[in-house]
């Protein structure tokens, strides 16, 4: 024992002296230092805590957890914990790789080069938590037209906390986030509140998920909004001047969720007079052969649980042999042109009136006037 502190003394003595004249050697463990860098991995991930030592003269060096409980020293194992295990160890070097990372994992590590005194070096080891694919609640039946729904994007397990975006169809709304701490990990939800129409049946309504562990990739979901509302009609007709002779169709364009099936035709109020020419398809009723008798209102009625709506249309059978387009009314045409004809006179009257007057105004004027110098010009010359 007194010999190795001897030992110790002169080592130490000898390194003093060395160092106070500056030269460059390295001596004992006053250049051994440990070095390690801060690690960040994604849950369920590998993480490899490396330990390195530039200059070490045969001094083992260890990893301890953040609970100071070693995990390796030097090549041997300490920790009974199947998930860690011995990636490379030397004099220079200790690599250890911790498999299936946890939220729990997370901490800081020590790496200790046991000099005298030991020498140690942190490492801060981050774990990202994924956040859950996300699911949207509200949309447990088909909303009526008019009604408020509320729509909630809901995602947990992500550290830290993800960022929820809403996009109806490709634009984007907004929505109200809110953040809960659930353990290490956090539970995001986003809210929006619609006040729902016919516009918004069919509406794709998409939650997507964004956070740092998730890269360019993020989670979605979309729920297609489903609308129910009353329907609309408005009836077509196939022919803009209907004639004796013709084949008909009026059709009954109907608009309403759920759709309403079948819709009723009905004339002047009553039922279709001849069902061998008056054929109902689907939604169109269909006159084979047009004559005068099917002159009146047609009227479609449309209906489903939220309401009824009705079109009608009047027909009227132009004989074929007449015009099948009005002509211009001469009569209309003759009266217009007779009133801009006695209007156009009588302007002209009035300005000539108005020119003749203005005209003798001016010639009295100027008779006024040549008088008035011939006047001037007479009067006799006074000498004083």
């Amino acid at each position: 024992m007194m010999l190795q502190q001897h030992l110790l003394f002169v080592l130490y003595s000898f390194c003093g002296i060395v160092i106070k004249g500056k030269d460059p050697v390295m001596c004992g463990s006053q250049a051994q230092f440990p070095i390690t860098q801060n690690v960040t991995v994604v849950e369920g991930s590998t993480a490899n805590m490396t330990c390195r030592v530039d200059y070490n003269d045969n001094t083992s060096l260890q990893w301890s957890n953040p609970a100071q409980q070693t995990l390796f020293f030097g090549d041997k194992k300490a920790l009974r914990d199947n998930r860690i295990e011995l990636v490379r160890a030397s004099w220079k070097e200790l690599t250890i790789s911790i498999n299936d990372v946890t939220l729990s994992d997370e901490g800081q590590y020590t790496c200790s080069l046991f000099t005298m005194p030991v020498k140690t070096s942190k490492a801060f080891l981050t774990v990202l938590g994924v956040p859950a694919k996300p699911e949207i609640t509200g949309l447990s039946r088909p909303a009526q037209e008019g009604e408020d729904v509320t729509l909630t994007c809901t995602t947990s397990g992500s550290k830290p906390a993800a960022d929820i975006r809403w996009f109806r169809n490709d634009k984007e709304v907004q929505g109200q986030k809110e953040i809960n701490a659930t353990g290490r990990s956090f539970t995001v939800r986003s809210t929006i509140h619609l006040k729902v129409d016919r516009t918004d049946d069919g509406a794709a309504y998409t939650c997507v998920v964004e956070h740092i562990a998730l890269g360019s990739l993020p989670h979605q979901v979309t729920e297609v909004l489903e609308v129910h509302y009353p329907p609309q009609v408005q009836i077509v007709r196939s022919v803009i001047v209907p004639q004796e002779g013709q084949y008909f169709k009026l059709e009954c364009v109907s608009k309403g969720n759920p759709l309403p099936e079948p819709v009723f035709w009905t004339k002047d109020g009553g039922e279709l007079p001849d069902v061998e020419r008056m054929i109902v398809e689907g939604r169109d009723l269909i006159i084979t052969t047009l004559n005068k008798t099917d002159n009146g209102t047609y009227r479609c009625e449309a209906s489903n649980h939220l309401g009824t709506n009705r079109d009608e249309f009047t027909l009227y059978v132009y004989d074929p042999n007449a015009l099948t387009q009005p002509g211009p009314d001469h009569a209309l045409i003759g009266g217009v042109v007779a009133v801009v004809v006695f209007i156009t006179l009588c302007f002209i009257i009035v300005l000539g009136r108005y020119l003749a007057r203005h005209k003798d105004i001016t010639r009295e004027r100027q008779e006024m006037w040549f008088i008035s110098s011939r006047k001037t010009l007479a009067l006799p010359i006074i000498t004083l």
